[in-house]
């Protein structure tokens, strides 16, 4: 926060101007007497919101005519290192790392800081005043809510506004989806996964209804079989249209946008005084200008930009290993903000609050104060341990001889997408693994029946059409599980396969399980149903999981290959 003109003193640090208030609790700018009495005229405290009026902060009143207002004791309301004018007073013990951590909450990534500075409702409405909006209309999910996962896409563009990005690549970028995550937190806040997506993965555009600058609403045309960077700037498209793209092309909902430009790596680094990243050899690249010894460095400004805009240094000089490299800076960076460095300097953290919010365009449904600092202490919550990094799986695009672009694996793509819609982390965490091993181990345990005293009926609860049936005769033919039917579709469809039975079939669910490969928390114990001769008889619901007649199901899904977590660090090379 700048405080020049409003009366600081020379080498005195803004953010230690801000006092709690004993008397009111509240935090106040409290100026030294040496440059202005608390009593004087009251001043704005912080820099005047853009579209608003100017906030003012609290100030002492002057005392009314003919009365004193005393002054407090020394153990009694306002400590004495608060007292305007003192000298000569001994150390003041600070406040606890504890209670530090706690006024200046932070968070894992740079929109989390918009709740850290702390210092009272007028700062946050400034820092909203900071942030640029962008209304979205039905492409995201509305209002934010703290009991639910939530997903964000968070974009960087090539847009080259800002002093010192002229120079960089495209001069006249509209601002295209440059570097773009995918960004899921989970319900139980437990883990975070950050999906990478290519910006030449070919995709199809969907039609995107938009918002123009003079209000006009207009619905800019779709395209087919093009790079997904196209999905934002060009032709108007705003973040709405790669929310969109995102949603067409994967299947998962995404529920609001943050997007940054080039100035945004330069400022947040700075404001945490520089991210430390490592590469396995050294790097003296001529177009990007990133010049850098083998080993770790601290990297902040325009070097820190340089080392992401870097490609030809690292990998096969591709898009997909500069993604890597992004991956390891994002993650370095979240470490730095969660440190108690970051998390106990106000200075950093009010040089972090201004750099985040002013590099910041979100959507209009998350753009007021309140669900932002909602939004960062939910994001919080999630260990930096059990934040993951991945890629969507691609594959070159056969459509082309000189490799350029990429296309979705077909076969690994959809597994990756069902764990992010189905709140699944690619990280194992710890709770969840020693749930499911309790489960399996609980259910799958003890004698299984022969397959021919197995009774069972089958529906179709999310697989594809047929399904019901074709495993039925799976199971006849080839398993020899004779008492078994087929009934139709499940009223409801499911995510996941699961076997339903009574405490008398335990033996009999557990012939099923191994025949389908179910895991323990596929199966339900609970109540059979009677079949047509009055036998009690297990259910069994094909989900949206079932991959087809006599294939395994297996307990979990396979981990994507290429994962990564945040606490790590990793060298680029």
């Amino acid at each position: 926060m700048d405080t020049q003109g409003r009366g600081r003193a020379e080498n005195v640090d803004p953010a230690d101007q801000w006092v709690l208030n004993p008397q009111t609790g509240e935090y106040e700018l409290r100026l030294d007497d040496s440059t202005q009495q608390l009593a004087a005229a009251p001043q704005s405290a912080v820099p005047r919101p853009r579209g608003a009026g100017a906030a003012r902060t609290r100030t002492t009143p002057p005392s009314p005519p003919g009365r004193t207002v005393p002054t407090p004791r020394r153990g009694a309301g306002a400590p004495e290192d608060l007292l305007p004018g003192r000298r000569g007073r001994r150390p003041v013990k600070k406040a606890s790392k504890a209670k530090k951590a706690l006024l200046w909450t932070g968070g894992t990534m740079a929109f989390v800081m918009v709740a850290a500075a702390g210092a009272g409702y007028l700062y946050l409405r400034h820092l909203e005043g900071n942030v640029q909006t962008t209304d979205v209309g039905d492409a995201g999910a509305g209002d934010f809510k703290k009991d639910e996962a939530f997903n964000i896409l968070v974009i960087g563009t090539d847009k080259r506004t800002g002093e010192g990005n002229e120079g960089y690549g495209d001069k006249g970028s509209v601002g295209h989806a440059d570097t773009t995550i995918l960004l899921h937190v989970s319900k139980d806040r437990s883990n975070a996964t950050a999906l990478s997506i290519p910006r030449d993965l070919i995709v199809d555009i969907p039609d995107c209804p938009t918002t123009q600058e003079d209000g006009t609403k207009t619905t800019v045309p779709g395209l087919r079989g093009v790079r997904f960077n196209r999905s934002l700037g060009e032709g108007g498209r705003d973040p709405g249209c790669t929310m969109r793209t995102v949603t067409e092309n994967t299947g998962i909902r995404v529920d609001h946008f943050m997007m940054a430009d080039f100035n945004a790596v330069k400022t947040l680094t700075s404001a945490v005084d520089g991210v430390k990243v490592c590469v396995t050899k050294a790097v003296d690249d001529k177009e990007s200008k990133l010049v850098l010894p083998k080993g770790e460095s601290t990297v902040e400004g325009e070097q820190a930009l340089a080392f992401l805009r870097t490609r030809h240094s690292f990998g096969n000089q591709g898009d997909l290993d500069r993604i890597k490299v992004q991956q390891q800076f994002l993650g370095s960076l979240m470490r730095k903000m969660a440190s108690g460095d970051t998390l106990t300097s106000p200075r950093k953290l009010l040089k972090l609050a201004e750099a985040a919010t002013e590099a910041l365009t979100v959507d209009s449904a998350i753009g007021d104060v309140g669900t932002l600092k909602d939004m960062a202490l939910e994001l919080k919550k999630v260990p930096t341990k059990n934040i993951s990094f991945a890629t969507i799986p691609v594959r070159d695009n056969p459509a082309e001889k000189v490799r350029a672009t990429v296309i979705i694996d077909e076969a690994a793509a959809p597994q990756v997408f069902q764990m992010i819609k189905e709140d699944v982390s690619f990280t194992e965490v710890k709770a969840q693994k020693k749930k499911e091993k309790a489960a399996v181990a609980a259910r799958l345990k003890g004698t299984k029946a022969d397959a021919s005293q197995v009774r069972v009926r089958i529906l179709n609860g999310g697989a594809a059409a047929g399904s019901a049936q074709k495993e039925l005769d799976y199971l006849q033919n080839s398993e020899g599980v004779g008492r078994s039917e087929n009934a139709g579709n499940s009223q409801t469809t499911q995510a996941k396969t699961t076997l339903e039975y009574g405490p008398d079939q335990a033996d009999q669910a557990r012939r099923l399980a191994d025949i389908m490969g179910l895991s323990g928390s596929a199966m339900k114990p609970g109540k059979s149903v009677l079949n047509a001769q009055g036998l009690p008889t297990m259910t069994l619901i094909l989900g949206e999981d079932f991959k087809g007649a006599g294939i395994k199901l297996d307990a979990a899904p396979a981990k994507p290959s290429n994962v990564s977590t945040a606490d790590k660090v990793q060298c680029a090379g």
